[in-house]
């Protein structure tokens, strides 16, 4: 009886998804920012504009944005880089390791996995919605774009000992201009269109719902008998790390409905997921969603560009999914041992020397068969 519900649920999912995953994917240039060298913050000129080649990878509609917003540019590939390395310290550990291309034609810079529908697919979607947030919020506090600036309206009522003050990193444009930068580019109506814009919105609200108030004292002498305070965003690390939960967490899910084409605003707000597991509580604002399963990312799997986990360096006393057991699927693993010299015993003499002795040790690798 499970086996004949288990079929008829993935022969609805062939049926209801079939045309997302003949859609071409749409919206994913923009992340090769990360490999081109800085631009020139200055593009007040449209002509400027559309003749650099640090915004090939953009949309017609991501450049007149970017047009509108003079120095969004630079926090786009600021985003793009923060969210390639964020994305590969997470899953540093695991069989899938978040691997990159070093393309240089605006292909998709994470492989052909975005072709699939995993959970592995909704993380990447979610970090780099997140990313373009904290980048562009952050950058207007700093001054660097030019038709945005620190966030007075985070105003509450004071304390006893600290008044508002200060610059607020600017959270609602962040957010605002990452909705428009990031999701205009899902096309359709199909699920994958759906649960691509679920995931955007997700990895935006992490970021500017998470934030903090940060404080500075003043006073004599450090005394502190009073404090500055703002609102300041999470760090991108706290947000990784909340964002690998959720992957964690991830539901798999079908259609409860499909997205009511009379609302342009808020689109994400439309759509209703019901859990594959009808015993799973319904995926919130924050959960990132999913409808393929992952596969087990042993072996070499050209569909996806991913080489497996052959010549991963493993933790051979680790029973955790770092461990060779697991990492290296059963394969069992190589052990290497080498002789490494480096500095030891470091003394700091005043002013200003440090002297270190130099120490020998062995070293031992072990890879994966």
């Amino acid at each position: 009886m499970r086996t004949l519900s288990s079929l008829l649920i993935m022969l609805f999912l062939l049926i209801w998804y079939g045309e997302g995953k003949k859609t071409k994917l749409k919206g994913i240039r923009w992340w090769t920012l990360a490999n081109i060298g800085k631009p020139s913050n200055d593009l007040r000129s449209n002509t400027q504009l559309y003749n650099s080649p640090s915004l090939l990878p953009l949309t017609k509609k991501q450049r007149k944005l970017v047009t509108q917003h003079p120095g969004t540019i630079s926090a786009l590939q600021n985003g793009a880089r923060m969210a390639i390395d964020e994305c590969k310290f997470q899953f540093q550990n695991r069989r899938w390791n978040c691997p990159t291309q070093d393309v240089g034609n605006g292909g998709p810079i994470f492989g052909k996995i975005l072709e699939k529908g995993n959970r592995e697919t909704a993380f990447i979607y979610a970090i780099t919605s997140a990313a373009v947030t904290h980048s562009v919020a952050r950058a207007c506090a700093e001054g660097s774009i030019y038709t945005c600036s620190c966030d007075y309206n985070l105003k509450e009522s004071s304390g006893k000992d600290w008044e508002w003050g200060g610059c607020s990193d600017n959270a609602k444009f962040g957010h605002k201009f990452s909705r428009k930068f990031v999701d205009v580019l899902e096309k359709g109506r199909d699920f994958r269109y759906m649960m691509n814009l679920h995931n955007n919105e997700a990895g935006r609200v992490h970021v500017s719902k998470e934030m903090k108030r940060d404080c500075k004292c003043h006073g004599m002498s450090g005394s502190c008998a009073i404090k500055t305070c703002w609102m300041r965003l999470p760090s991108f690390r706290d947000v990784g790390d909340r964002l690998k939960d959720r992957f964690d967490g991830a539901s798999q899910v079908i259609s409860g409905n499909r997205p009511n084409s009379g609302r342009k605003k808020k689109r994400y707000k439309s759509f209703q997921f019901a859990p594959v597991n009808p015993n799973h509580k319904k995926p919130g604002r924050r959960d990132l969603v999913y409808f393929d399963s992952s596969p087990l990312y042993c072996e070499k799997d050209i569909s996806i560009d991913f080489p497996g986990t052959y010549g991963r360096e493993c933790n051979a006393s680790s029973i955790g999914i770092d461990g060779c057991d697991l990492l290296c699927c059963g394969r069992g693993y190589v052990s290497k041992s080498f002789t490494v010299r480096e500095r030891c015993s470091c003394i700091f003499r005043w002013c200003c020397d440090v002297k270190c002795e130099v120490c020998t040790r062995t070293k031992v690798v072990h890879t994966c068969k």
